[in-house]
């Protein structure tokens, strides 16, 4: 015969404790959560510390209770059907997927974006290694993304790279660009276009190209936007000019 579920069922000594290690697990995955949005909110990101606290607090939630099942619903013998974590955490990473790409935005040349969306994904993980109880592993992969996201570009700027730079070009009405003029000109000013880049336009008699143009070496000759673009606005037949990093 099975024992009768009562309120004071779920407040007996089993049951607080179980709670209490929920509660645990559910706070420390918060801290977490919250010491990884501090970086990005730091940053004036749009995901901030109350994003990835609650990211962070809920995977954990969603994983932590995965492991009682015995006292599901007061313990009732029967009540608990059989509980795969595995299909939990499936489930995490893909709710988490589609907050991470509502961060992500393209304008222009430029996708912004990314990394937040990255670190939302890694926050749900952290969540779930404490929901498991692999504390030491959560708390160094926190570690790991904050500093990845404080001073990975600051690696990035110091290592040799090329960089990419977003270019809209106007040209004057009823001029039509030589592109084997333009393309000479950005040899020799250390850049090429990049392939399948270009994209061009024409509205009321105006030609506008729109492309990307990326460094050949990791000191080109025109090194700063501004003689670039001084450059670029001294080409025969350019009327509007929009020029910045194609950063992702």
């Amino acid at each position: 015969m099975n024992t009768p579920v009562t309120v004071n069922t779920y407040w007996s000594l089993p049951f607080i404790e179980v709670n209490l290690l929920v509660f645990a697990n559910l706070l420390g995955a918060l801290l977490l959560g919250l010491l990884v949005g501090y970086e990005r909110s730091y940053h004036g990101r749009a995901a901030g510390m109350r994003t990835y606290g609650i990211v962070c607090m809920a995977s954990a939630a969603l994983t932590v209770f995965a492991g009682y099942p015995g006292f599901w619903w007061g313990g009732i013998e029967g009540g608990a059907a059989p509980v795969d974590p595995t299909r939990v955490v499936q489930g995490i990473v893909t709710g988490v997927g589609f907050l991470g790409a509502g961060v992500i935005m393209k304008e222009g040349m430029n996708i912004s974006g990314l990394t937040t969306a990255a670190s939302i994904w890694a926050s749900s993980a952290i969540g779930v290694l404490v929901g498991v109880g692999f504390y030491a592993a959560a708390i160094l992969l926190a570690l790991l993304s904050a500093g990845l996201m404080m001073w990975g570009s600051k690696l990035e700027m110091r290592l040799p790279s090329r960089r990419a730079l977003g270019v809209t070009l106007g040209f004057a009405s009823g001029v039509e660009p030589d592109e084997v003029g333009m393309r000479a000109h950005m040899r020799h000013w250390g850049y090429s276009v990049a392939e399948g880049s270009l994209h061009i336009a024409r509205h009321h008699h105006q030609v506008t190209w729109q492309f990307v143009m990326v460094a050949n070496t990791s000191k080109p000759e025109a090194g700063s936007l501004f003689e670039l673009s001084r450059r670029l606005r001294q080409l025969d037949g350019v009327d509007t000019l929009q020029l910045s990093h194609a950063r992702n």
